[in-house]
């Protein structure tokens, strides 16, 4: 186990960045901040944003069978919402801590992994102590069999792909590179989420709640990975 822990800090290179999130995760954190501080001050109040929640989901309906919306539209949806199930997660995070192996950056690897792993546990908990329903005003458009809020593809997409791209800005030299890698995630969780209402089975606040979610969970893990390297005495470099 010693030997372990030792290969593990070894191999835990730390940029000159690390000790400064990104910028884009920051300002992309505040916004979740704000956004779950409105969601869960209208659940105390058991003001639910219902009425402008019903208003989305019928009105973006109305215009996708009005035949207003391109006609391929439904099928891209559809595509895009797969990117945020388990089933693709999982290959992902798995792909994505290979890669990370493979380069020798332990730490990356299993701070990714850990992060999927719990993070995935916390919506699960989140959903069952909320309890609430899918949308019923517009038909489903995919399948779905648990409960509505946050919407897990929209928390878990976050959770995998944002904590991914978070962490790998810790190894990454490039600061051009960094911030495509965060941009690139952001706006893929973005459309995960924007297609999980558009196929009817989410209100648009269980998507907002997931992407808060996941966000945060995010930024948790960067401080969390980069106050473990910097107790380490990480350099840049270090390998």
């Amino acid at each position: 186990m010693a030997d372990l822990t030792a290969r593990i800090l070894r191999f835990a290179p730390m940029t000159a960045a690390v000790r400064r999130p990104p910028p884009l995760l920051i300002g992309a954190g505040l916004i979740a901040l704000a956004v779950a501080l409105v969601l869960g001050a209208g659940a105390a109040l058991g003001r639910w944003p219902v009425g402008w929640d019903q208003a989305i989901i019928v009105g973006l309906r109305r215009w996708a069978v009005s035949g207003a919306a391109p006609s391929w539209l439904r099928e891209a949806a559809s595509d895009v919402t797969a990117l945020g199930s388990v089933t693709v997660l999982t290959l992902v995070v798995i792909a994505g801590a290979g890669l990370l192996i493979a380069q020798r950056h332990y730490l990356t690897a299993l701070a990714a992994v850990l992060a999927a792993i719990t993070g995935g546990q916390a919506v699960s908990l989140i959903k069952h102590l909320i309890h609430r329903p899918r949308p019923t005003l517009v038909e489903h458009w995919a399948s779905v069999h648990d409960l509505s809020f946050p919407s897990g593809h929209s928390a878990s997409s976050a959770v995998v792909y944002l904590t991914l791209a978070a962490l790998a800005t810790q190894v990454m030299r490039e600061r051009a590179a960094r911030r495509y890698l965060l941009g690139a995630a952001i706006m893929l969780v973005g459309a995960i989420g924007v297609s999980r209402v558009y196929l009817g089975v989410h209100w648009p606040s269980d998507v907002l709640a997931g992407w808060s979610l996941g966000t945060l969970w995010a930024l948790g893990w960067w401080f969390l990975t980069a106050r473990f390297r910097a107790s380490r005495g990480g350099r840049r470099g270090q390998r």
